[in-house]
C-alpha cells in the first residue's frame, strides 16, 4: 500500500490481529497513526484508505489492535490514550493517566478474567516516556476498563553522558503468563522481570547499555535488544546465553520477532536487517 498523506508524517503503524480461524492467511488491514493526531486504517488487498480518526489534538507516538481486532488503542505524545472502534470510526474512551509524558509503548495480549481476580477477557498495557507503566483488564464490549497495576521505575535525577533519555519500553512476556518485561533508563542497566501476581520484580538481567528497543519471542524463550551503540542482544531466558551481533550503522531503535519467532527484523537510521533463528 501507498499512501500519501500530505504534510504529515507517519509516526507508528500495527497489523490488524488475524483470525484465529484463518490459519495461515494474512491480515489485510494496517492502521498508521500521524502526527496530526489522526489515524488511518488501510485496506492491503484493496490498496486503498478505509477509514479516518481524529482521537488526538497531538502526535500519536504509540499504536495497537486489541487482541480481536475489534478496536484500536493509541497514545500521544502529551500522554493520552485513546480507544476507537473501526467499525463506527467513534472514540469510546480516553484515558489520562499518563498525560504529561509521551506514550512510548501500547500492547494487548489475550487473558481471562480468572487470571487475576478482574473482569475482562484482554490485558493490555501503556508505557510512558517518565519511566509509567498502566496494565489493564478489559472487556470492550461491555465497556469495563479497569486499571490492574500501576508501576513506576526510579531513575538517577540527573543523567550524565547522555544527549537524550533511553525510551522505556514493556512487553508482556510471551512464556511467562503474568509477568512483563521492562527496559529503560533507571539505576541500573538492566531489563526487569515484573510479576503482575507477586506484584514485584522477580528476575533482573544486566545489559551493557541502556536500551532503545525490545522484543520478546512469542515461540521460544528469546528476547531481542538493541542499543544506541550500533549494538544487538539476543538473549535466551532465563539469562544463561547472551549473543551479540553488530552490522547496524546507527542506534538500533527497533526490534521485532515474526509470529513464528524464527525471524527477528531490526532496524536503525539507514539500515534493516532480517535475521534467521537457528536451534532451539
Amino acid at each position: 500500500v501507498s499512501a500519501l498523506v500530505a504534510l504529515q508524517s507517519c509516526q507508528c503503524l500495527a497489523w490488524k490481529p488475524r483470525p484465529v480461524v484463518a490459519w495461515g492467511a494474512e491480515s489485510q488491514h494496517v492502521v498508521a497513526g500521524y502526527s496530526d493526531g489522526t489515524m488511518r486504517v488501510f485496506s492491503i488487498s484493496r490498496t486503498e484508505m478505509e477509514l479516518k480518526m481524529h482521537p488526538h489534538a497531538a502526535a500519536l507516538t504509540a499504536i495497537a489492535y486489541s487482541t480481536d481486532g475489534e478496536m484500536i488503542l493509541s497514545g500521544d505524545k502529551d500522554g493520552l490514550v485513546a480507544v476507537s472502534s473501526p467499525r463506527t470510526g467513534m472514540t469510546i474512551r480516553v484515558l489520562g493517566d499518563h498525560k504529561g509524558s509521551p506514550i512510548t509503548v501500547l500492547q494487548c495480549t489475550r487473558k481471562q478474567y480468572y487470571d487475576f481476580g478482574v473482569e475482562g477477557g484482554e490485558l493490555w498495557l501503556a508505557t510512558s516516556l517518565d519511566r509509567r507503566v498502566s496494565v489493564w483488564a478489559s472487556d470492550w464490549l461491555k465497556d469495563k476498563c479497569e486499571l490492574l497495576d500501576w508501576l513506576s521505575f526510579p531513575a538517577p535525577a540527573s543523567p550524565e553522558g547522555l544527549c537524550s533519555l533511553p525510551p522505556s519500553l514493556a512487553a508482556f512476556c510471551p512464556w511467562e503468563h503474568g509477568t512483563l518485561v521492562y527496559v529503560g533508563f533507571g539505576m541500573q542497566k538492566e531489563a526487569l522481570f515484573y510479576s503482575l501476581r507477586k506484584k514485584q520484580v522477580v528476575e533482573k538481567i544486566s545489559l551493557p547499555y541502556f536500551a532503545t528497543s525490545l522484543s520478546l519471542s512469542p515461540a521460544a524463550r528469546f528476547m531481542a535488544v538493541g542499543f544506541g551503540e550500533r549494538l544487538l542482544r539476543l538473549l535466551r531466558c532465563p539469562a544463561s546465553d547472551a549473543q551479540d551481533y553488530t552490522g547496524h550503522d546507527d542506534t538500533v531503535h527497533l526490534c521485532r520477532f515474526a509470529p513464528s519467532g524464527r525471524r527477528l527484523l531490526t532496524a536503525s537510521h539507514s539500515a534493516i536487517l532480517l535475521w534467521e533463528l537457528t536451534g532451539g
